[in-house]
């Protein structure tokens, strides 16, 4: 049987999460709080990384040497920079881009990594089981690349300019480290995000008012998918 790790970014997406499943063991490793808990007999593990992308690398590693997952599902949620987005539409993370890496000064192009490339893919076989299961159960998505950077994008400016560069359907600040950490450790992934504001320059104000709702979207939407096929 598969373990399933499952990253979130802060406690509020978490919370929405515990309270679909049923909790077994509870203990922390360097500082991170780690769940193990069940859905439908399918073994999970929990963890909170904290903002950012050091935050989130750290904890992946820690979660992969262990506990041994089979796969990682990052999930919470993120600012939508599409017009195509409205505040909770699901993003699945058909690739994820580091925005704010940059060695152009090296005849790189923008948000290139040595030995990972510009994007890193999504998981196909999770992605097409993602797809399956929100078609079957009417749950509407949009599927595309994910930004992430260290930053909390509150200009329009720099949001447009995001989406026209890597055409990206929305921002945060932890989908692509935990993916580069997946990529280099062999570890399929998936990055499952629920739109929680826009680029309006109150981005906060509309943060904190939808990010309950935002988090508790997607993780139902998560419970859906791993209850409705052996992932």
């Amino acid at each position: 049987m598969k373990k399933i790790g499952i990253i979130f970014a802060l406690e509020e997406e978490k919370d929405a999460f515990i309270k679909l499943v049923n909790i077994t063991k509870e203990y922390d490793v360097f500082d991170l709080h780690f769940i193990e808990c069940t859905i439908k007999d399918i073994n999970l593990i929990l963890v909170t990384c904290g903002v950012g992308k050091v935050n989130a690398a750290r904890c992946t590693q820690i979660l992969i040497d262990n506990y041994q997952v089979d796969l990682i599902i990052n999930i919470g949620v993120a600012g939508g920079i599409s017009t195509d987005l409205h505040i909770g539409d699901i993003v699945l993370g058909e690739k994820l881009v580091q925005h704010d890496f940059d060695i152009t000064a090296f005849n790189h192009e923008k948000g290139y990594i040595p030995n990972v490339g510009v994007y890193v893919n999504g998981d196909e076989y999770l992605i097409n089981i993602c797809e399956k299961v929100l078609k079957e159960k009417n749950v509407s998505y949009f599927k595309g690349v994910i930004a992430s950077g260290d930053i909390f994008c509150t200009d329009y400016m720099m949001s447009n300019k995001i989406n026209r560069k890597f055409n990206a359907l929305c921002v945060e600040m932890e989908g692509a480290s935990i993916a580069q950490v997946c990529y280099l450790s062999h570890i399929p992934f998936l990055v499952l995000r629920s739109i929680s504001d826009i680029p309006n320059n109150q981005n906060v104000i509309t943060y904190e008012e939808f990010l309950k709702d935002s988090s508790t979207k997607v993780a139902n939407v998560l419970k859906i998918i791993i209850e409705s096929v052996d992932i």
